[in-house]
């Protein structure tokens, strides 16, 4: 089930913006009604700002209607099972719950699973200040 997810973040890492880092990545989401919703690095001239694959796949999730994660897949270049970044994780974490899958990739495939808690273990908690 997770392998549209893989070609997905594939996909997207093949039309990532990063001039400056040259280091693609991209990602992918699941939302709460089946969709897909994928997304890629954009880097702009004031390094280190721009978007990070995961948060454009949540804007795209989010613009779609979509307002739960069940499952992600992250795929870099250059780096074989890159985790998402500290933000992107609490990001992911917003619309997500403890038990969604996160999948990190390389060229090849998923290489490695881990729930959103694992990931995650200390997050903020949304229901505590929201």
């Amino acid at each position: 089930m997770a392998l549209d997810l893989f070609e997905a973040a594939r996909d997207a890492m093949a039309r990532c913006h990063a001039p400056y880092s040259k280091f693609p990545v991209g990602a992918a989401i699941r939302a709460d009604d089946g969709r897909i919703h994928a997304g890629a690095n954009i880097e702009v001239i004031s390094f280190p700002e721009g978007w990070c694959a995961e948060t454009t796949a949540i804007s795209h999730m989010v613009m779609a209607g979509g307002t739960r994660i069940r499952e992600v897949a992250v795929i870099a270049e250059k780096l074989d099972l890159c985790p998402p970044c500290g933000g992107c994780r609490q990001r992911l974490a917003e619309f997500a719950d403890a038990d969604t899958l996160v999948h990190l990739c390389d060229a090849e495939g998923i290489k490695k699973t881990l729930r959103m808690d694992e990931l995650l273990p200390h997050g903020f908690k949304t229901e505590v200040i929201g």
